[in-house]
């Protein structure tokens, strides 16, 4: 049984609005995602800790502390705050996580997943912990396509295979019998989602299929996405459940918003109630 579930934030980072928003004109996006004077929109990198009676769960890892300083100005990213230091505010080590689920094996939600120890070596950074991945997701990060071989980087997976940490995943799947897993192929290969019930609610985090509240318009597809038809098909399968069984949408990077209701006026899917509790759920 569940527990308790807090988001726990690693930090802030940019993105171009446009890869972000894809075919969507900035005239539309920029309204509620302000660009800066380099096309970039503030993200978040939301990940999500859920505790049960014996395990200690963290959904993504975010980007790490392993970038140097030309990447950190590139995406922007804020080192106010991390994964660690906010993991320690709600009383939570490292070392007692239990169980790690990797959505996918992009930079933006897996490279927490290694540090490098005082030898200058890469290790996992949860030394205690499963690491759930799809497996089509890890064979697809082993050799990425030119188009994604900049977000797939080895030196974040390789060494919790070498440390057999790994599960793979092959399709949907149910782990320890409350949190499920769900596949999807639109924004790359072999991405999972995690659904679960806790306080008779329905949660669903929606990873880089619905990135932010932004995204919820079916249109709403980013640029970085490999197949974004299939995105669309996934998500208005995902918004239509999500309606009639009144899930509660989480969401990994939107900056303000941590989750939401869906609402469809007939015409199309918007949000409805919005939370910003980061305390927890």
């Amino acid at each position: 049984m569940i527990k308790k579930v807090i988001p726990v934030m690693d930090t802030v980072f940019a993105l171009d609005g446009g890869a972000m928003f894809g075919v969507v004109p900035k005239t539309l996006w920029n309204k509620t995602n302000p660009a800066d004077d380099k096309n970039r929109i503030d993200l978040a990198m939301r990940t999500i800790y859920i505790e049960t009676e014996n395990r200690k769960i963290l959904i993504d890892t975010g980007i790490g502390h392993k970038s140097n300083e030309k990447f950190d100005n590139i995406f922007k990213v804020s080192r106010n705050q991390n994964l660690s230091l906010n993991l320690k505010r709600i009383s939570v080590k490292f070392d007692e996580i239990t169980d790690i689920i990797i959505t996918h094996l992009h930079f933006d939600h897996a490279g927490g997943n290694t540090l490098l120890n005082e030898d200058g070596k890469l290790i996992p950074a949860f030394k205690n912990a499963t690491y759930h991945i799809q497996k089509d997701n890890f064979n697809h990060a082993i050799n990425p396509p030119a188009r994604e071989r900049a977000s797939y980087l080895k030196e974040n997976f390789i060494p919790i295979q070498e440390a057999n940490q790994l599960n793979l995943i092959d399709g949907n799947h149910t782990l320890f019998n409350e949190i499920e897993l769900i596949p999807q192929y639109g924004h790359t290969i072999g991405q999972q989602l995690v659904k679960f019930n806790y306080n008779n609610t329905t949660y669903l985090y929606t990873a880089d299929t619905i990135p932010t509240s932004s995204h919820i318009s079916i249109p709403f597809v980013m640029g970085y996405d490999i197949q974004p038809l299939i995105t669309m098909e996934e998500k208005e399968f995902l918004l239509k459940q999500a309606v009639e069984n009144n899930w509660t949408l989480l969401y990994e990077h939107d900056p303000k918003i941590t989750g939401s209701k869906v609402v469809f006026n007939g015409r199309k899917y918007k949000k409805g109630e919005i939370f910003n509790n980061s305390n927890s759920l």
